[in-house]
C-alpha cells in the first residue's frame, strides 16, 4: 500500500513507468561525466583556496583583516616542465601529505641556497630532480617550507599557480618574473646538479 502511494506520487504528471527510464537516463548522463571531471581536476586544473599567512603579502593580502583567503587557478598540465625561479607551485607537503601547500620556487636543481633558520646548515645545494621552495612571509615562524624540510622532489609538485581569481582587487595573472626574494641564491647549471643513483 505504501509502495503504491510512493510510486503514484513519483509518477504524478508523467505516464506510468516513465520515471525509472528518465531517472536511469539522467543517472547515465551524470555517470558519463564523472570520469571527465576527475580527469580535468587531476590533469588540467582547479580553483584552490589560499588560506594561512605563509604567502602573505603576495597572496592572501587580507589575511590580517579576515580569514576568507584568495582563490587561485592552479594549472596542472605538465607542472614540472620548465620550472623557473619565482614561480608559484602547489605540492603535497612532505610533513603533512594530506595538505596541499603553495610556495614559491626559490632555487632549481644545480643552484646553491643560503638558507635561513631552522635549516641545519648555512648553505644547501639543490640536487637533480628537486627544487627549493619558500613562503613569501618574512616571519619564518609563519611558513613551513624548504628551510624546514629541505629541497622537495619534483614528483610532489602537482600544479602551478597562474592566476588570482578572487578578490577582484588583486585578480589577474601571477607575475612571478617580477619577484625579488629575500633568500640569496647562487645560480648554477642544471647539468652540474648533484645526482643520486
Amino acid at each position: 500500500m505504501t509502495t503504491r502511494r510512493l510510486l503514484s506520487y513519483i509518477n504524478k504528471g508523467t505516464e506510468y513507468g516513465q520515471f525509472p527510464r528518465v531517472f536511469g537516463y539522467n543517472l547515465f548522463i551524470l555517470a558519463t561525466w564523472i570520469p571527465a571531471v576527475i580527469f580535468f581536476h587531476d590533469n588540467v586544473g582547479e580553483v584552490t583556496r589560499i588560506s594561512g599567512p605563509s604567502m602573505y603579502p603576495y597572496l592572501n593580502t587580507s589575511y590580517n583583516e579576515n580569514q576568507k583567503g584568495d582563490r587561485c587557478w592552479v594549472n596542472k598540465f605538465r607542472p614540472t616542465q620548465n620550472l623557473e625561479r619565482g614561480m608559484l607551485v602547489s605540492f603535497r607537503s612532505p610533513y603533512h601529505p594530506e595538505v596541499l601547500a603553495i610556495k614559491r620556487v626559490i632555487a632549481v636543481e644545480g643552484d646553491r641556497v643560503i638558507t635561513h633558520a631552522p635549516y641545519p646548515i648555512p648553505i644547501a645545494d639543490v640536487p637533480a630532480g628537486h627544487v627549493w621552495v619558500e613562503g613569501d612571509n618574512c616571519d619564518a615562524n609563519k611558513t613551513l617550507d624548504s628551510n624546514h624540510y629541505g629541497p622537495i622532489p619534483l614528483n610532489l609538485i602537482q600544479g602551478r599557480v597562474t592566476h588570482v581569481l578572487w578578490p577582484w582587487a588583486s585578480s589577474g595573472a601571477v607575475r612571478w618574473w617580477e619577484f625579488k626574494g629575500r633568500t640569496r641564491v647562487l645560480k648554477g647549471r642544471r647539468e652540474m646538479a648533484l645526482r643520486f643513483e
